[in-house]
């Protein structure tokens, strides 16, 4: 196990304390290539961490010295609509962080940086980034700010008025690199701070977030968590494995007297009926929720409950 804490939970607890900000700050200047140092965390209807979500997702709100909005999202769990939640964060914040009667300059740049533990989409880079730019059908001409309105608006192109969006896919990544933000995908994923990491922050985030600092009940608190993240995963891959070996198994008994591939695919919906029956059962033996038992196994609420 990592001598470190894992991301997730240092945003929960420890990365909100103003003496840690150079961890986040580290993390954003590596990123976005730019220096980044954060002023203060705010409070948002798209940051409060609900009950139902506490194991599989955080939020964190940052706003940096410039008064733009760093919106955080760590998620542990598949969601097929990821995408557009993206999109209703930032959403939420550019009606939030304006005050009614102030013109439209006043509306805040929010970038919204994602880390996610699961396959997002299909793609085989481990970093993405992604901006509004408008450019002619006809021409392919991109569309500039006029010269009044990069001196009002402090900007040089239209991109830098909407909001950004960064996804780190870290899953996966588990190989060393000299290359700054490598590092940081590398320690993401796998908790490990090796000797020679020269990325901002990460010397930080070897100083702060090592697991002998926490106190015997945050400790107790943080390997509940763990657990609970592990749960999460494990039935998502224990109902695609048992699914798929069930389905072969009883696809090839009745494909002998049915036709094979009528069997196969009979005998394939059944095991991954049976997969999200069998992990909906381990979840709520753990006293997880029953709202994030449906999200994980697909089953309603009064199917998991007649279980």
């Amino acid at each position: 196990m990592s001598n470190y804490i894992r991301f997730d939970w240092a945003m929960k607890r420890l990365l909100r304390d103003k003496a840690n900000f150079a961890v986040l700050e580290g993390l954003m200047t590596t990123l976005m290539k730019k220096k980044i140092i954060i002023k203060r965390l705010l409070e948002s209807e798209s940051n409060q961490e609900s009950e139902y979500d506490k194991y599989n997702r955080v939020d964190l709100l940052a706003e940096d010295e410039t008064g733009e909005l760093l919106l955080f999202e760590i998620q542990n769990n598949n969601e097929y609509a990821y995408f557009q939640r993206m999109l209703f964060g930032t959403s939420k914040l550019v009606t939030e962080y304006i005050n009614r009667g102030e013109g439209y300059e006043k509306i805040r740049k929010i970038y919204s940086i994602n880390i996610v533990y699961f396959a997002l989409g299909s793609g085989t880079d481990f970093v993405y980034h992604g901006k509004t730019e408008f450019r002619g059908i006809h021409n392919n001409e991109l569309l500039q700010l006029s010269p009044f309105q990069k001196q009002t608006f402090k900007a040089d192109e239209v991109s830098q008025l909407y909001p950004e969006y960064y996804i780190l896919k870290v899953n996966d990544f588990d190989r060393w690199s000299k290359v700054p933000l490598e590092q940081w995908i590398y320690f993401l994923n796998t908790g490990e701070i090796p000797e020679d990491a020269t990325a901002p922050g990460l010397s930080e985030a070897r100083e702060k977030l090592q697991l002998d600092k926490l106190s015997p009940d945050e400790l107790k608190a943080y390997y509940r968590h763990l657990d609970n993240v592990v749960i999460l995963r494990d039935n998502i891959h224990t109902e695609r494995a048992e699914g798929r070996a069930e389905g072969r198994a009883e696809g090839r008994a009745e494909g002998r007297a049915e036709g094979l591939e009528e069997g196969l695919a009979k005998g394939k919906a059944e095991g991954i009926e049976e997969g999200k029956k069998e992990m909906a059962l381990r979840m709520k033996a753990e006293g997880i929720p029953v709202e994030i038992i449906a999200r994980c196994s697909g089953l309603s609420a009064e199917e998991i409950e007649a279980l």
